[in-house]
This record gives C-alpha cells, structure tokens and sequence, in this order.
C-alpha cells in the first residue's frame, strides 16, 4: 500500500504543534517552511486535518494552526484517515463476475478469499496505527534526541510560533 506524501506531512506537521505553548498557532507558511514542502499542497491536508478535529483554525492575521486535542489522543490512524479518507486501501471489484466465462452464481455464497485477506491485512494495518499516538512518537524522538532535534524545532518555534490576541 502506498500512502501519500500528504500523510508524512500531515504527521510532521501535527507532531510539530505538539511543541507550542498554550494559546500558540503555526501558519501553514511557517510549517510548509520548516518542512520543506509546497504551502498550498500542505494548506490542504491541514484543512483535512481541521475537518476531522485534529487541530484548530485561528483566523486573522496572527491565525494559524493549534492542536484541537492533546497529543496522547491523536493517533496515526486518525490522521491517516483524515488524509487519505475512511476507504480501505483494496477495494474488490469481483473479477470472477466478468470475462467470457464468469464463475456461476452459486460461488459467491461466500466473500472473495482474496478481499477477505486483504481487508484482515488492513485491519491489523489500522490496529497499529492506532496504537500509536503522537504523544508515543514525542516520547520516542525525545528518548533517541542528542539535543539537535530539540534545539532545531525549539529555535524554529521561537521565531515562527504566534499569539493570536497579543
């Protein structure tokens, strides 16, 4: 299964409002910098993200985006979804229906063997997902940082991060 592009920075993106202090937004300027990646390609999944609770809009001129819930109760799959929507990943089509010589009728009393496994693959795939929170990948780029990680992103909010009202 390929994910795209959208979900790695959609996962960056959230983990990186993770570091603000109460009150503070990131534009998606700021977070399409510090990424590196296209602003309008990033301002999409952010609204995504926003549809689905994720985090929150701050309108105006000192707006940005906040996390709308803590980072212990986002999970990878929330924002997975929230990117890529709710569909599974395989989606059967019954070949055996078509061709010039279907399968009679009487063969599909029972799912296909092979949606069957692909949708029990999936479910294992979303299982892990969503035991894995934000808080979780916090904790373990905290347990492997020298320091470079923490300063990086410290020094960048330090410049980047606003005060909506202040």
């Amino acid at each position: 299964m390929k994910l795209g592009d959208g979900v790695e920075q959609a996962i960056h993106s959230v983990t990186m409002m993770a570091g603000l202090s109460d009150g503070g937004v990131l534009s998606a300027a700021a977070l399409a910098e510090f990424h590196g990646v296209s602003p309008s390609y990033l301002l999409k999944h952010l609204q995504a993200l926003s549809g689905a609770g994720i985090v929150a809009t701050v309108p105006g001129p000192k707006g940005g985006y906040r996390l709308a819930r803590p980072p212990s109760e986002i999970s990878l799959l929330d924002i997975v979804l929230a990117v890529e929507g709710p569909a599974p990943a395989f989606r059967c089509n019954e070949l055996r229906r078509r061709g010039p010589d279907p399968l009679p009728s009487r063969m599909f009393s029972r799912p296909c063997s092979i949606n069957a496994a692909m949708l029990r693959a999936e479910q294992a795939y979303r299982d892990e997902l969503k035991r894995v929170s934000i808080a979780d990948i916090l904790s373990d780029v905290s347990a492997m940082d020298d320091g470079s990680i923490e300063r990086r992103s410290c020094a960048f909010l330090e410049l980047h991060e606003r005060k909506p009202g202040r």
